[in-house]
């Protein structure tokens, strides 16, 4: 059993050399960088790429000049709250004021809430919650958690194929090994039939991260259990907090992370002004804050 013990351990010490080895020669495939390309190319980002292209230096490498290309056009980084504040007004996605049990960002989407018919502005609006969730991962983590409320979801709400597509090329392709688990909560069943057109866009790999959840089947209420702490969940999604969406508060928490984004990528950005809006919409700030 020693001899065993002893035998896993080489293996798994020399599979961590072999890809360690692999983020070098991926790095020196890419050649001198410099400015953001640097700043983005962490070790642990070289990893995401090679894990999402089973460690091919190659494809891992292509991958990954594609996105720099991608952010230097589309500069995300640059994105403020205030160019996709209106898109934001009914909550229909906004960063969870809690982690889940491994200390992921929760992003928190509700279709049914869904304001405009602009595929540019809903994929730009979910690219600057995905930069503002990454920035807000806990140390050493890597990934964040998707929660998916369909109430009052109907075909009259849905966004068009075409975002969609967009949203999952971008996801897919942009911000590999990001996503740790997207969970569907209680979607209707008219929903499956176009979860299968979603489900042929998307990798396998990321494939296997959606799960189905329901309120009044058993094992997904000890799957939640699995995931999240109950006292800070939502009571949309089984758990014991309210979910209350202030859009004002909500813009002023982006406003302040803005200027951590501004200061982490080097730009020296005074935080935006929100002023005090005319309606109130909801915004997912209900739980004990960050």
């Amino acid at each position: 059993m020693f001899l065993r013990r002893r035998q896993s351990q080489n293996l798994q010490e020399n599979c961590s050399e072999e890809r360690e080895a692999k983020v070098k020669e991926l790095r020196a495939a890419l050649g001198p960088l410099s400015g953001r390309n640097l700043k983005f190319c962490t070790d642990a980002c070289l990893r995401r790429y090679l894990e999402a292209r089973n460690w091919n230096v190659n494809k891992a490498r292509k991958m990954l000049e594609e996105t720099l290309k991608w952010r230097s056009a589309y500069k995300p980084e640059e994105i403020r709250w205030n160019e996709v504040a209106h898109e934001g007004e009914t909550g229909k996605v906004s960063r969870a004021n809690f982690h889940d049990l491994f200390g992921r960002t929760v992003l928190i989407m509700r279709p049914g809430k869904q304001n405009t018919s602009s595929g540019e502005g809903n994929v730009k609006h979910l690219v600057y919650l995905l930069e503002n969730s990454i920035l807000n991962l806990a140390e050493g983590q890597e990934q964040m958690s998707w929660l998916i409320d369909f109430t009052g979801w109907t075909m009259n709400t849905n966004i068009t194929i075409k975002t969609i597509r967009e949203i999952v090329y971008v996801l897919q392709n942009h911000y590999p090994e990001r996503l740790a688990i997207s969970i569907l909560y209680n979607p209707p069943k008219f929903f499956e039939s176009i979860w299968k057109v979603i489900k042929y866009f998307l990798d396998p790999k990321t494939a296997e991260k959606v799960k189905f959840v329901y309120t009044d089947d058993k094992n997904s209420v000890e799957f939640m259990k699995s995931l999240f702490d109950v006292e800070n969940l939502p009571s949309e999604f089984g758990g014991k907090a309210t979910l209350n969406y202030d859009h004002e508060e909500f813009s002023r928490l982006m406003a302040q992370d803005d200027v951590k984004t501004a200061k982490f990528w080097g730009f020296d950005e005074k935080p935006f002004q929100i002023t005090k809006s005319r309606s109130q919409a909801e915004v997912a700030l209900s739980s004990p804050a960050l």
